[in-house]
Protein backbone atom coordinates (compact mmCIF):
# COMPACT_ATOMS: atom_id res chain seq x y z
CA UNK A 1 0.00 0.00 0.00
CA UNK A 2 1.39 3.40 -0.90
CA UNK A 3 1.55 6.27 1.56
CA UNK A 4 0.49 9.78 0.61
CA UNK A 5 0.64 13.13 2.30
CA UNK A 6 -2.36 15.41 1.79
CA UNK A 7 -3.39 18.81 3.09
CA UNK A 8 -6.92 19.28 4.37
CA UNK A 9 -8.99 22.31 5.14
CA UNK A 10 -9.96 22.65 8.78
CA UNK A 11 -13.64 21.68 8.15
CA UNK A 12 -12.61 18.58 6.20
CA UNK A 13 -10.12 17.54 8.86
CA UNK A 14 -12.75 17.99 11.58
CA UNK A 15 -15.22 15.90 9.58
CA UNK A 16 -12.65 13.12 9.18
CA UNK A 17 -11.95 13.18 12.90
CA UNK A 18 -15.68 12.93 13.62
CA UNK A 19 -15.95 9.85 11.41
CA UNK A 20 -13.16 8.13 13.32
CA UNK A 21 -14.47 9.25 16.72
CA UNK A 22 -17.91 7.87 15.89
CA UNK A 23 -16.20 4.51 15.40
CA UNK A 24 -17.64 4.30 11.89
CA UNK A 25 -14.03 3.99 10.70
CA UNK A 26 -10.83 2.98 12.45
CA UNK A 27 -8.68 5.71 10.88
CA UNK A 28 -8.69 8.73 8.62
CA UNK A 29 -7.07 6.58 5.94
CA UNK A 30 -10.05 4.23 6.03
CA UNK A 31 -12.41 7.17 5.51
CA UNK A 32 -10.39 8.50 2.58
CA UNK A 33 -10.18 5.05 0.96
CA UNK A 34 -13.94 4.59 1.33
CA UNK A 35 -14.62 8.00 -0.21
CA UNK A 36 -12.36 7.22 -3.16
CA UNK A 37 -13.96 3.78 -3.60
CA UNK A 38 -17.43 5.35 -3.67
CA UNK A 39 -16.31 8.02 -6.14
CA UNK A 40 -14.89 5.33 -8.43
CA UNK A 41 -18.15 3.35 -8.24
CA UNK A 42 -20.13 6.49 -9.05
CA UNK A 43 -17.86 7.17 -12.02
CA UNK A 44 -18.35 3.62 -13.33
CA UNK A 45 -22.13 3.93 -13.01
CA UNK A 46 -22.06 7.29 -14.79
CA UNK A 47 -20.03 5.81 -17.67
CA UNK A 48 -22.48 2.92 -18.02
CA UNK A 49 -25.44 5.31 -18.06
CA UNK A 50 -23.81 7.48 -20.72
CA UNK A 51 -23.04 4.40 -22.84
CA UNK A 52 -26.65 3.24 -22.47
CA UNK A 53 -27.97 6.66 -23.51
CA UNK A 54 -25.67 6.76 -26.52
CA UNK A 55 -26.67 3.27 -27.66
CA UNK A 56 -30.08 4.56 -28.67
CA UNK A 57 -33.54 3.20 -28.04
CA UNK A 58 -34.13 -0.46 -27.24
CA UNK A 59 -35.36 -2.73 -29.99
CA UNK A 60 -37.54 -4.62 -27.50
CA UNK A 61 -40.87 -3.68 -25.99
CA UNK A 62 -41.07 -3.01 -22.24
CA UNK A 63 -42.88 -6.36 -21.81
CA UNK A 64 -40.07 -8.20 -23.60
CA UNK A 65 -37.46 -6.46 -21.45
CA UNK A 66 -39.35 -7.37 -18.25
CA UNK A 67 -39.70 -10.99 -19.37
CA UNK A 68 -35.95 -11.20 -20.06
CA UNK A 69 -35.09 -9.75 -16.66
CA UNK A 70 -37.48 -12.14 -14.89
CA UNK A 71 -35.94 -15.10 -16.73
CA UNK A 72 -32.40 -14.03 -15.78
CA UNK A 73 -33.40 -13.56 -12.14
CA UNK A 74 -35.08 -16.98 -12.10
CA UNK A 75 -31.98 -18.61 -13.59
CA UNK A 76 -29.73 -16.84 -11.09
CA UNK A 77 -31.91 -18.01 -8.18
CA UNK A 78 -31.69 -21.61 -9.38
CA UNK A 79 -27.90 -21.57 -9.40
Amino acid sequence: MSRQSISLTRPNDEWLKEQVESEEYASKSEVINDLIRRARETEQIRKKLIAAEESGPADQTPDQIRAGIKARLKNAAEI
